[in-house]
């Protein structure tokens, strides 16, 4: 029998722990009764009831597990460490908010048994705010068009990993990793299906502007060159413009040397402008810098506080030896 591994990353789900455990083993009582699974909550320190209500669910059924990080380590690295901790021949990856509808599964069961060994969820409609799925679509087409390898369109990392793609991802070594990227870069034979995401249970995302910056900010940064590269052309560029406006200042004096004033304007609106122009870059080059530094210092993706469940596997595998 097949076994499907479902990791739910968590922060602040209180709300929604029962009722994801409720739809997700209705799921496979009524489309997958042929497959085993096992659903393990992985929190990222919660600040509210998230983990009490976990261990309520974990303490009434031996499929579900637990896996608490012994502090806040963000939400990249959580997604992440996440995605690796299930050791079935699929993993289901789904957010602790139920913005993702956990009946999409068989869907992507189906497609996964045809061959796919990637197949993810890309959203076409959100019940978030319009600005900010605007504001996506809008990041999704800078990225696409800057990266040198293509990005998938309004995917967040829902969706099913076949265990051969799990294995590569277990041999990435990087702390910062963008799973995003890392999805359509070594996605093999990667299927699209569509959804509409509803709104989360706590009435809004748990990702603030900062999460949300640092996670452009990754994957600019992990998957485009171009900016770098604008920068020493945009350099150039305004070399050549101020060497040619200084040949013409000159020649300007020199035919009107009493009645060719020039004022301060021009030049403090100069100075501005190339001084915003290098601010910017630099800071353009502070980012990449900094996820250099994050990369170079090779520290652990989280740390585990506590499991739950997890000694039951263990017990088994004695039994069996």
């Amino acid at each position: 029998m097949k076994k499907i591994t479902v990791t739910i990353p968590c922060w602040s789900e209180e709300k929604s722990v029962r009722q994801m455990y409720d739809r997700l083993t209705a799921v496979f009582k009524e489309s997958l009764p042929q497959y085993d699974y096992e659903i393990i909550y992985v929190d990222d320190y919660s600040p509210d009831n998230t983990r009490e209500e976990i261990r309520k669910v974990c303490a009434m059924d031996h499929h579900v597990k637990a896996i608490f990080n012994a502090r806040n380590f963000g939400f990249t690295r959580n997604v992440f460490a996440s995605l690796l901790y299930g050791d079935g021949d699929a993993t289901f990856m789904l957010f602790g908010d139920l913005q993702d509808p956990p009946e999409i599964l068989p869907q992507m069961v189906e497609e996964w048994e045809k061959g796919h060994k990637v197949v993810v969820g890309q959203k076409t409609k959100s019940a978030e705010s319009k600005m900010l799925f605007a504001m996506r679509s809008l990041y999704y087409w800078l990225i696409g068009t800057l990266s040198n390898s293509k990005q998938i369109e309004h995917f967040n990392g829902f969706g099913l990993y076949d265990h051969s793609f799990i294995d590569v991802m277990k041999q990435i070594d990087d702390p910062a990793p963008y799973l995003k990227g890392l999805v359509a870069e070594f996605g093999m034979d990667i299927k699209i299906v569509q959804y509409e995401q509803a709104l989360s249970l706590r009435g809004k995302s748990g990702c603030k502007f900062k999460t949300n910056y640092d996670v452009a900010m990754l994957g600019i940064t992990s998957y485009t060159k171009i900016l770098m590269r604008l920068a020493t052309f945009v350099g150039a560029g305004l070399g050549v413009i101020s060497a040619l406006l200084a040949l013409f200042v000159l020649i300007s004096k020199l035919c009107n040397w009493n009645a060719y004033p020039y004022g301060t304007a021009s030049i403090l609106i100069g100075v501005f402008f190339i001084g915003a122009v290098q601010l910017f870059f630099l800071g353009i080059l502070g980012e990449y810098i900094l996820s250099i530094n994050t990369r170079t210092m090779k520290r652990p993706l989280v740390v585990v506080g506590e499991k739950i469940n997890f000694d039951e596997d263990k017990q088994k595998e004695e039994i069996h030896d």
